[in-house]
């Protein structure tokens, strides 16, 4: 496997953590991999070289490693649906490394479907090209919507079935992200007792995303404090355009703030805050309106990690560490009021604003509107001669 130029630089600083945060392990070869979608936009930002379409089918596909690529698959654990598995992992993917794009900003590059690893727990470690495709079509949508939001640089066919219900096609995601270090990957250590490697994680994020905390004198508290908020702001967001995340799990958010996993998910259509978008959540849990509290809930259990560093005691981190959960409400709500106001062109707040919004609501509920169009045609309302029933599809 020899080592093609792509044009990407790589500077991979979680390979540099100790053994125990990963597997070294390349990625699987495939048979006959095929370039499907490239996202030259952001290749072009990440400085990789387009010109050999079939060179980068190989790379991507995992049958080449590119200049040095480290491949890792990472290690972690997670609270699913509320039950915690203390090993979960790159079942199914491959950190190849970090890159630097043309700005200097640092990025991971994994490629999911890349084949078996330690963690597959005996699955398969392929990937369909439907979900493959709907990854790479969503989290561009996110993107495009100013959402922070892992990304996708491409898609390639790998020429190999795979086995789910029925044979599908195979296929490799290229994702790109700030970075996949999640709420599970403290878990993970914290849940082996092993606070040195809590303490070396949570370095290692204040370093590459919040640089500024390290000179903190609680840095510690300060970085669950910026997670927090980076959260709430997220959450928002998503509330905001209609966004259902089907797997809020602990696995599933990240460090970084960005939106990860477009396994089961929705933009809603017809407004109910009860709706669901995932054929395993039978109980809602994962419901529009509960995300707010599911992303408190998992940021306490990133808390709980955290409570060894913040001080001496665990007892006596409890309650600044509660104290920045608690916080999450305020900041959320803010965030949420300023958004939803803003789409109704609500931007000098009066005091019965909430009483309008929460009748609107109510009314898109009970005539079973369509979210984004309902806020479409309203913003049609002040162009045009239209009624107040448009916006619940009356004519």
């Amino acid at each position: 496997m020899n080592n093609p130029a792509i044009g990407l630089t790589f500077d991979n600083s979680y390979r540099r953590l100790p053994s125990r945060f990963y597997a070294e392990l390349p990625p699987r070869p495939v048979t006959a991999p095929r370039l499907v979608a490239l996202n030259e936009p952001l290749a072009a930002a990440l400085g990789v070289d387009v010109s050999d379409r079939d060179r980068l089918a190989e790379v991507f596909a995992g049958n080449r490693l590119p200049d040095g690529a480290e491949p890792v698959s990472v290690a972690y654990a997670g609270h699913q649906f509320g039950n915690f598995v203390p090993q979960l992992g790159d079942g199914r993917a491959c950190l190849l490394g970090e890159v630097l794009d043309r700005a200097g900003e640092r990025f991971d590059v994994v490629l999911k479907g890349s084949g078996p690893t330690p963690f597959s727990r005996n699955g398969d470690g392929r990937a369909a090209l439907g979900p493959v495709l709907r990854e790479y079509i969503v989290s561009e949508a996110m993107h495009r919507l100013n959402m922070p939001t892992t990304r996708a640089l491409a898609a390639v066919t790998t020429g190999e079935p795979v086995y789910r219900e029925e044979m599908l096609p195979g296929a490799v995601l290229v994702r790109i992200a700030a970075s996949h270090i999640r709420v599970g990957t403290f878990e993970y250590f914290a849940a082996r007792g092993d606070t040195e490697a809590v303490r070396t994680l949570a370095d290692h994020v204040i370093a590459r995303h919040y640089p500024a905390l390290a000179s903190d004198k609680e840095p510690y508290l300060a970085l669950l404090r910026a997670v927090v908020e980076r959260q709430a702001a997220l959450v928002a967001q998503w509330l905001a355009v209609g966004f259902i995340h089907g797997v809020m799990n602990t696995d599933n958010t990240t460090l970084s703030g960005e939106t990860i996993d477009y396994g089961p998910c929705a933009f809603m259509d017809e407004y109910h805050p009860a709706t669901v978008f995932s054929s395993i959540d039978l109980n809602g849990r994962y419901a529009y309106a509960n995300q707010p509290r599911i992303a408190q809930w998992n940021l306490a259990r990133l808390a709980e990690t955290l409570l060894p560093l913040i001080a001496e005691k665990s007892e006596d981190a409890i309650a600044p560490a509660t104290q920045e959960i608690q916080a999450f409400d305020a900041q959320f709500n803010a965030q949420w009021t300023r958004r939803l106001y803003g789409k109704l062109g609500l931007f000098t707040p009066k005091p019965d604003d909430a009483v309008l919004v929460e009748q609107l609501l109510d009314a898109m509920q009970t005539a079973k509107a369509d979210f984004t169009s309902t806020f479409r045609r309203l913003s049609e309302l002040t162009t045009r001669e239209a009624t107040v029933g448009e916006l619940f599809g009356d004519e």
